[in-house]
């Protein structure tokens, strides 16, 4: 019942930043879309073999430049996601504009009164019994670094389209090479390893830590999306996406099998300004396993819902807020990612799986003291409602607060601080605490 009432209070919030905007907002610019004009005006487009002075070309510069302001406010670009590349090579016949850009990425961090045994920062890893060799820890990374390359075009046949690849450095210590993303853009049609749509990133208050809120949902899949918009204000989404392996405990009881049935997911949203609107998605899974006892093969549907938003009520204030809940879609991401949670076992019954509920939510707000220098802070939970029975010592929920600070010294170097503190309890009742305190520098290109 008390995750009910919690799910009706962050609605009700969610709802309010829909429309608290719609009265208070003023004339003026806010002060965050003022620093994507920076970032803008920091560009260079360069043509070959043209006139850039010439009417016809500047024309179509000056339309590669709309479509690059467009790319700052994708509802699938995070905070965290590289800028648009510095520079843009326009082709000789106006139809083709390539970029190559990335980012320099260094966090730092130190976690005491009992460290967490990763770079990032999430409830599910608190050490319940802390070793007292470990209370403290130093420690950085470059993980984040990242390449971007990305193409603008006009064609008679396909229209306007985009090819957009992606590849960080993260993976083992930080430093392997791995693809981010890898997606085409066709007018309305999206195919490739892109955003899931069930998911929306814009919505996710800035964070310095990678794993960010405790409720944060951004799997990528190979999809293909149909997202046409409706008379300017309405986005509607659907497609069709590989999924992931179920995550499922695999013992002599039970195992996983193989996927044949894809992920179906939509989405209906309400925009009222670039870079902000309120948004209803959800998702539809296939979850198959093989009950060893029985010596069959079984599916079990799991299913979620998110209602997300992000809104700019004032010209200094922009409030972010994403609530989540649904079964057996643990797999896509939250805190419950790193556990077995699509799938889980039932003590009474052998062999036997089902998809559990769980439920986030995560609100926040940006405070733009200069277009370039702001504050932020958020609260973010992940509960775990079994159906049935658990050990004691099994995860319950986590929680985390975290408090930033970002100056962006030039519209290309950017400088922060933050603050995350969280708890993680069990079914027993058992609650432990964690803190860190984390830097970060990165210069895009």
């Amino acid at each position: 019942m008390k995750h009910k009432l919690r799910i009706a209070s962050v609605i009700s919030l969610i709802l309010s930043s829909a429309v608290f905007p719609c009265s208070g907002q003023t004339d003026s610019k806010p002060k965050a879309d003022q620093q994507v004009d920076r970032l803008l005006q920091s560009q260079k487009i360069i043509p070959f073999g043209r006139n850039a002075d010439s009417p016809d070309m500047q024309a179509y510069i000056d339309s590669v430049r709309q479509r690059v302001a467009v790319f700052y406010y994708d509802q699938f670009r995070h905070f965290s996601d590289p800028y648009s590349p510095y520079f843009l090579f326009l082709s000789k016949d106006a139809n083709l504009a390539m970029g190559v850009g990335g980012a320099v990425r260094m966090r730092g961090y130190y976690d005491w009164g009992g460290a967490m045994p990763a770079a990032g920062f999430s409830p599910y890893l608190i050490p319940m019994t802390p070793d007292p060799a470990s209370m403290r820890h130093l420690d950085a990374t470059p993980s984040g670094t990242c390449l971007f390359f990305r193409i603008i075009g006009r064609n008679k046949l396909m229209g306007n389209y985009q090819l957009n690849i992606e590849a960080n450095f993260t993976g083992y210590n930080g430093r392997d090479f791995k693809l981010k993303k890898a997606y085409a853009i066709i007018n309305d049609f999206t195919v490739g390893y892109a955003n899931s749509t069930f998911s929306d990133p814009s919505a996710l208050p800035p964070t310095i830590d990678a794993s960010g809120p405790a409720n944060k949902i951004t799997p990528t899949s190979v999809l293909i999306r149909y997202m046409p918009v409706i008379k300017k204000k309405w986005v509607l989404a659907a497609s069709v996406e590989i999924p992931s392996k179920a995550q499922a405990i695999e013992d002599e009881q039970a195992k996983p099998i193989s996927n044949y049935i894809p992920d179906f997911a939509a989405f209906a949203q309400y925009e009222w300004a670039p870079g902000q609107h309120v948004r209803l998605s959800g998702i539809v899974r296939s979850l198959p396993y093989r009950n060893l006892i029985e010596n069959k093969n079984h599916t079990v549907i799991g299913w979620a819902a998110m209602l997300s938003a992000v809104a700019r009520p004032t010209g200094s204030l922009s409030a972010y807020a994403t609530v989540n809940y649904g079964r057996g879609y643990s797999g896509l991401g939250s805190d419950l990612m790193i556990g077995n949670y699509d799938l889980v076992g039932n003590i009474s019954d052998p062999g036997e799986l089902y998809a559990p509920t769980s439920f986030g939510y995560c609100v926040g707000i940006q405070y733009n003291i200069l277009p370039n220098l702001f504050i932020s802070g958020n609260v973010s939970e992940t509960n775990y409602l079994p159906k049935y029975k658990v050990t004691d010592d099994e995860y319950k929920y986590g929680l985390v607060c975290t408090a930033n600070v970002f100056w962006n010294m030039t519209a290309r170097m950017q400088v922060g601080a933050e603050f995350n503190i969280g708890t993680r309890q069990n079914f027993s009742g058992e609650q432990k605490w964690a803190r860190r305190a984390a830097l970060m520098c990165m210069f895009s290109f």
